[in-house]
């Protein structure tokens, strides 16, 4: 783990955010400690990394034009996430994560899981369980940015309009070191047509600083194919076009801003990313390690946010070019599917962090959540599966049944956990009477 000296006070967490407090105005010269004092040691739960009376929040808000259907069942299935690694802390989540047999699965294989959940099963609920912590006396740890009528700053840990900043595609240019960017742009949707061109190779994000429900993707554009521009263009009204790298190495740096102050690095991942660009899944324990000088930057960038105000887990998408260029591509300050992972295989399965491991996700219609854990029972039992989260909508008011499955596929071959990850995608699991 990496720790980064914090550069004098930290400011109050919910202070407004302007450019000046977060560019790196020179390059931040920082010392890489290969280990820590025994003292010091990971974070197993949430409880570790947040503290005391901090309840976590990790659903993306719902945007006032959205209508309530959309992006449903991504806004429940993230929010229960966590779960499975809150031990004290409590969680505000979808009633479809908190299955009493889930849970004592979950509790079976020894994981943290949250004591106090305060599940929802419909929007009014959700809202009534937020106001509910805030009237109990807690601190709210909104991964995601919402409205301050539901959250207000005074009882956020991270006030919405920092949470928003961070997430920002455009922050790029605020947080990261000018050597660590790609070629980009932040233009209008009227300058799209400009910006993009059909005959050059581009990557355009959505800069915002609202969450969108989680529907905001990245779209990748080969040179001489037709532009096919993606549903987030019609809703945004600024984007990021950014120059198309030629990616050797994609990692994903996972880091934790603490009740300390200060910025910590949790472990490095790999990413799966498909070919239109979208994370499909990490791999975990024995993975290529980024050469110091990037890791010593995400450090430095985390730690300008924690300087602004943030506390709590974030993941920075970083890359290595065929030509050698070192890149941050892509910073999430927030919970994401790379840490609590991460924070489960050090409850459970410390030895595991320096084996093969990789994450798959399972959404399934024509199952029940029961099916599901039944078929998957003797790999779990045997221990080269670890399952880290799971969602049923039948247990809320969302229309269409679906099952969720978050799972860590393990062993000591790393080609044998890709053969056994792609045998999971492709199950095909019979109807549910």
């Amino acid at each position: 783990m990496l720790v980064l000296e914090p550069r004098g006070v930290s400011p109050p967490p919910n202070r407004h955010v302007t450019e000046e407090q977060l560019t790196p105005h020179r390059r931040l010269s920082i010392t890489v400690p290969v280990l820590l004092p025994s003292a010091v040691r990971a974070p197993r739960s949430l409880a570790d990394v947040y503290g005391p009376d901090i309840a976590v929040c990790a659903r993306p808000a719902l945007e006032a034009a959205e209508p309530a259907g959309r992006n449903r069942h991504t806004r429940d299935v993230v929010s229960a996430r966590p779960i499975a690694v809150a031990a004290d802390t409590p969680v505000i989540c979808s009633a479809g994560g908190t299955d009493r047999e889930l849970l004592a699965r979950l509790r079976d294989g020894g994981l943290p899981v949250g004591g106090e959940l305060r599940e929802f099963r419909t929007e009014a609920e959700f809202g009534a369980r937020v106001a509910q912590a805030v009237s109990d006396g807690l601190l709210i740890s909104m991964e995601y940015p919402h409205p301050v009528a539901l959250c207000p700053d005074e009882r956020a840990v991270k006030s919405a309009q920092l949470v928003g900043h961070l997430n920002n595609k455009a922050s790029i240019g605020t947080l990261v070191d000018p050597h660590y960017r790609a070629r980009r742009d932040v233009v209008t949707r009227g300058q799209l047509a400009e910006a993009a061109p059909p005959e050059k190779s581009w990557v355009l994000k959505g800069a915002t600083d609202d969450a969108h429900g989680g529907s905001l993707d990245v779209y990748l554009h080969p040179a001489g194919e037709p532009v096919l521009l993606p549903a987030f263009t019609d809703v945004l009204s600024e984007f990021v076009v950014e120059e198309y790298l030629r990616i050797d190495q994609n990692w994903g740096l996972q880091l934790y801003v603490g009740p300390d102050a200060r910025a910590h690095l949790l472990a490095v991942t790999e990413q799966r990313v498909d070919e239109a660009g979208l994370y499909r899944g990490g791999r975990f324990g024995q993975v290529a390690s980024p050469p110091p000088e990037l890791i010593a930057e995400c450090v430095a960038i985390t730690q300008r946010a924690a300087d602004v105000g943030y506390r709590g887990m974030c993941s920075l998408d970083c890359a290595q070019t065929f030509d050698g260029q070192l890149v941050v591509l892509d910073l999430n300050f927030r919970l994401t599917s790379g840490s609590i992972p991460l924070l489960a295989l050090q409850s459970v399965r410390p030895d595991a962090l320096d084996r093969p491991a990789e994450s798959v996700k399972l959404v399934v219609a024509a199952a029940s959540l029961a099916d599901l854990l039944a078929e998957l029972d003797p790999a779990l039992a045997a221990g080269t599966l670890l399952l880290t989260s799971a969602h049923d909508t039948t247990r809320t008011d969302h229309p269409v049944g679906l099952s969720t499955l978050n799972l860590l596929v393990l062993g000591d071959d790393p080609d044998e956990v890709v053969v056994r990850r792609t045998a999971l995608e492709g199950l095909n699991f019979p109807a549910t009477p």
